[in-house]
């Protein structure tokens, strides 16, 4: 963002002299790397300008060179205050910084790796308020608020929702494909609480599911009730000709 002066520089700030010392002063900064022109004069207040000078360094294309020059008033030599890399317009810069709780995403946790929760984590509630879920409630009742903190309402329908857009929920191709749904299959083991009406637990290690959180309405093609036709898929007709051997019958010819 350019800087608004809020009063005119004095014109010293500006000419050749000015130029020259800032030029120098990047210069120094810069080291080897040749400094570009003059592309402009920024005022900050009466008695400071910054003077700007393309970058040529590698990497910082449109970024500018910007040196500060001060003059503390007649009788004084003009001093440099700050000598900088600025982006320009045209500068490529890195993103805005973004939390990491923010940037972190599914499957990104290694091992040994640690990611607390934030304190004020919506999806959390404490231990000693009512989660509005049952299973929950009695579990409570049962350990006396063991837990600091249990899974809410927020946490539940996001969870939900999680897992029913999933490649275990009803709208993945597997699901689709399958002959029947997990609700009916004997390898589904239901979820106790309020998730329990849609979600359980696949355990049918022959399946991509074992294991996994899925959908009532998901399925595969190892539900527990699959049957196969192993009938013979060639028709057989009920009459057979044997045609290995030739039978041979003379035909009886009339003489006149």
């Amino acid at each position: 963002m350019t800087p608004t002066p809020t009063q005119q520089p004095q014109p010293v700030l500006a000419d050749s002299e000015a130029v020259e010392l800032a030029r120098a002063a990047a210069q120094e900064e810069a080291g080897s790397e040749r400094i570009g022109a003059h592309v402009g004069v920024l005022g900050e207040d009466e008695v400071s300008v910054t003077h700007l000078f393309e970058a040529n360094h590698a990497g910082y294309h449109g970024w500018n060179w910007a040196v500060t020059v001060a003059f503390a008033g007649q009788g004084t030599p003009l001093s440099v205050s700050e000598v900088v890399l600025l982006p320009g317009n045209e500068a490529l810069v890195a993103p805005d910084w973004v939390p990491w709780d923010q940037r972190v995403r599914a499957g990104d946790l290694g091992v040994g790796d640690l990611m607390p929760t934030r304190q004020d984590d919506p999806r959390l509630v404490p231990g000693y308020l009512e989660s509005e879920d049952p299973a929950i409630e009695e579990i409570s009742r049962e350990i006396g608020l063991g837990r600091v903190r249990v899974l809410g309402r927020n946490g539940r329908l996001d969870a939900a929702d999680r897992w029913h857009g999933g490649d275990f929920g009803p709208l993945s191709d597997m699901a689709r494909s399958a002959p029947a749904t997990c609700g009916s299959c004997g390898f589904y083991l239901q979820v106790k609480g309020s998730l329990g009406a849609a979600f359980g637990v696949c355990a049918n290690e022959l399946t991509p599911a074992d294991g996994r959180v899925v959908h009532v309405e998901y399925g595969c093609g190892a539900h527990s009730e699959v049957e196969i036709d192993m009938s013979v898929g060639i028709p057989v007709s009920d009459v057979v000709y044997d045609d290995a051997q030739l039978d041979v019958e003379p035909n009886e010819t009339n003489e006149q």
